[in-house]
């Protein structure tokens, strides 16, 4: 299938790997706020798994184009397309009916929901659980509106860096669903139980400085800036000790949910073989010398 294209004739994502071990993945739908529609989630996920295979990228950085990171799902296109929020049954009871002579039969109705939440849950393990478990730093750039599932998007990341003029809302009980992405997951460990319910609860928005308040961004720069700072932030993460950073992340993603013996076990265990890479044993080495080590991410 062709890729579909933005009005400009430009892919629904952009990707740029960089000379300094950063990959720069752009959403480029503008025009819907960069809406989950069209290619972008089956580009995005071709892109971070590369970005999971090549050794030469050391750090992902996601960003959206124009006035938005990511507006979450194309709601406009949810009514009339067959497994959608608002269309899916329809379609479905629709389909039946016309092949069992204007009675329905429940088994049509029950593939639809297996396909669609079998689509569903790929779509999340491809895009949102690789952006937190990738075995490299991730960072959302937040350029403008993260909201509904690309709200989702950004807390999967493992740092967020976000514009003065960025805006965050959960947004999913404006249209009457209940969230996916992993959303539920990344707010509650980041502002808590309590601020995660009020926030889903009420789909507020909430402006960059109360997000960095909160927790869910890292660091608040003017708009104009945003690039060349999450860039520079990126590019110094690349030079770093990669394989070490995957560990690392291992170790901060378990202590989420796992009892401390268990984490102490990962920890001991990550520990040792951190200590037989190659940075380590160059950063010994550097560290005697009296200089700056020079990570080859091995």
């Amino acid at each position: 299938m062709a890729d579909s294209s933005t009005s400009s004739g430009q892919p629904d994502v952009l990707f740029d790997q960089r000379d300094d071990g950063v990959a720069l993945i752009t959403l480029n739908r503008p025009d819907s706020l960069n809406a989950m529609g069209g290619d972008l989630m089956t580009l995005l996920a071709k892109y971070l798994d590369q970005c999971a295979r090549d050794t030469d990228i050391r750090a992902v950085v996601l960003t959206g184009a124009g006035r938005a990171f990511c507006a979450g799902g194309d709601v406009k296109g949810m009514a009339g397309r067959p497994g959608s929020a608002n269309g899916e049954s329809s379609a479905a009871t629709r389909e039946a009916q016309s092949e069992g002579g204007g009675n329905a039969r429940p088994g049509s109705i029950i593939s639809v929901l297996d396909d669609t939440v079998a689509g569903l849950r790929e779509s999340q393990m491809q895009t949102s659980f690789l952006l937190h478990t990738m075995p490299k730093p991730t960072i959302g750039m937040i350029n403008g509106y993260a909201v509904g599932a690309g709200l989702s998007l950004a807390l999967a990341c493992d740092l967020r860096i976000a514009s003065d003029k960025a805006k965050f809302g959960t947004a999913f009980r404006n249209v009457g669903l209940s969230g996916d992405y992993g959303g539920s997951y990344y707010m509650t460990n980041l502002v808590g139980t309590a601020r995660a319910r009020e926030l889903y609860f009420t789909a507020r928005i909430v402006e960059a400085d109360e997000a960095l308040q909160l927790g869910i961004v890292n660091r608040v720069v003017p708009h104009d800036d945003l690039a060349n700072e999450t860039l520079a932030f990126a590019a110094e993460l690349a030079a770093g000790p990669t394989r070490t950073y995957a560990r690392m992340k291992e170790n901060l993603n378990l202590a989420t949910h796992v009892d401390l013996k268990t984490l102490l076990d990962h920890e001991a265990l990550n520990m040792r073989l951190s200590a037989m890479s190659n940075d380590s044993r160059e950063a010994v080495r550097a560290f005697v010398e009296k200089r700056d080590p020079k990570f080859v991410g091995s």
